[in-house]
């Protein structure tokens, strides 16, 4: 389906002004506080991992309060794995028994989410796996958790009746939920890609019911957005001369899925900078929470993402359409920037006389952006010549901005430079 000029900007606009997301992972191995991957890892026979259906029953679960989290974290939108690679569904798909809906919970959870979401304003999006290792027809490749199952292998496999499967699992959640903003499919590797999945039939279908959703690049095609997964690029990502859209997919600790006393569980500070490098970068992060079992996201979580709210309510104006700067930032610092606005964004603490390069004669004003005070801004050369220069040589082009004596925030102090026209 071709896209017109009008609805290929008004699609990608939110996209890229929102900057911050929520990913969630949740389904049965939340109950093992294991990551989803244990079952392939450890080749856990299907039988033993599959009884934990019998069990899955989120009695806490309410939607209201994780969509209330997320918009107060500063997140504008969120995606939810309707199903992971162990094919269980969180949703009510008429073409499996092995569903939400089957279990002692009984009922649909991603209807209840989609409203909770959209009552407080943020977009939302299906993450859908293109695996499925509880699929009679899904053939047994590498990543499988029964590939050394000799009678599973053995077994006769119709790949024409998995895509079937899938396809129709997709045309479920395009139809069933509303306006779904992000199709977030995940994975292509070697064996499976676009040809297997037939990526180009899912696209065209999906552009069909609605044509303003974006899609990943995991069915095997770019489409609309790339998406590095626990790393955050060195640069902008480039596809020939244009820009790419991107998005990092990140975990606040190292599991994706529910994990007890995660060892690596990052602070506040780190995911604050975290976001902050990205968006230097003209990036999203969609920042990861796992669930518990019974369907509470764990206070320690919760308490990063209040932090990461009260952080971004005095300075979310330097991220939400905010992008890639050209001017160069001091040590240890980023540059984000908004047309005539740029943020330097402090990771370090600093006093006194600042300077900032190439940035002499180009800024009318500066000021703390956490509560709008006024900075004194001079150019290297006048305070060369009233002796009161940083000790730096050499220094001509630069901007000198006097700082506080205390740094209002030490996770990220943004200062607000106002460029002067055609800069």
């Amino acid at each position: 389906m071709t896209i017109s000029k009008s609805i290929e900007t008004d699609r990608t606009t939110w996209f890229r002004n929102a900057r911050f997301g929520m990913f969630i992972h949740w389904g049965l191995y939340s109950i093992t506080a294991k990551d989803m991957w244990y079952y392939s890892k450890e080749e856990v026979p299907r039988e033993k991992y599959e009884k934990l259906f019998n069990r899955f029953n989120p009695i806490d679960y309410n939607p209201s309060q994780w969509a209330e989290l997320a918009r107060d974290a500063g997140m504008k939108y969120a995606v939810i794995t309707t199903k992971h690679h162990d094919g269980f569904c969180l949703f009510d798909s008429k073409l499996t028994d092995f569903k939400i809906t089957n279990t002692p919970y009984g009922k649909d959870l991603i209807k209840p989410w989609i409203e909770a979401f959209r009552n407080v304003g943020l977009k939302v999006g299906f993450y859908y796996s293109l695996l499925d290792w509880h699929h009679q027809h899904y053939t047994i490749d590498s990543l499988h958790p029964q590939r050394n199952d000799e009678e599973a292998k053995s077994g006769k496999r119709e790949w024409s009746q998995y895509v079937s499967y899938l396809h129709g699992q997709l045309r479920e959640l395009l139809t069933n939920y509303g306006k779904i903003d992000i199709l977030w499919s995940d994975f292509s590797y070697e064996g499976k890609g676009a040809k297997e999945w037939e990526s180009e039939e899912i696209i065209r279908m999906t552009r069909e019911i609605n044509p303003e959703i974006l899609i990943n690049n995991r069915l095997g095609l770019p489409e609309d957005f790339t998406t590095p997964e626990q790393y955050i690029p060195e640069d902008v990502i480039k596809d020939g001369d244009k820009t790419r859209m991107w998005e990092s997919c990140m975990t606040i600790g190292q599991s994706w899925g529910y994990y007890r006393q995660d060892p690596e569980n990052k602070s506040t500070t780190q995911l604050i900078r975290m976001l902050v490098d990205t968006v230097s970068k003209d990036g999203n992060l969609l920042l990861n929470v796992g669930p518990t079992p019974r369907g509470r996201i764990q206070d320690e979580f919760v308490t990063n993402l209040q932090e990461i709210g009260q952080w971004m309510s005095k300075n979310g104006e330097s991220i939400y359409g905010a992008g890639i700067s050209k001017f160069i930032p001091p040590t240890d610092a980023r540059y984000t920037q908004k047309q005539e606005m740029l943020y330097l964004h402090l990771f370090h603490c600093q006093q006194g006389w600042l300077a900032l390069p190439e940035l002499a004669g180009k800024v009318k004003y500066a000021t703390l952006l956490g509560d709008g005070t006024n900075l004194k801004i001079e150019d290297y050369t006048a305070l060369s010549r009233a002796g009161t220069a940083p000790g730096i040589k050499d220094r001509e082009k630069d901007l000198c901005v006097l700082m506080p004596a205390h740094m209002p925030d030490p996770r990220d102090t943004v200062v607000s430079l106002c460029l002067r026209p055609n800069v």
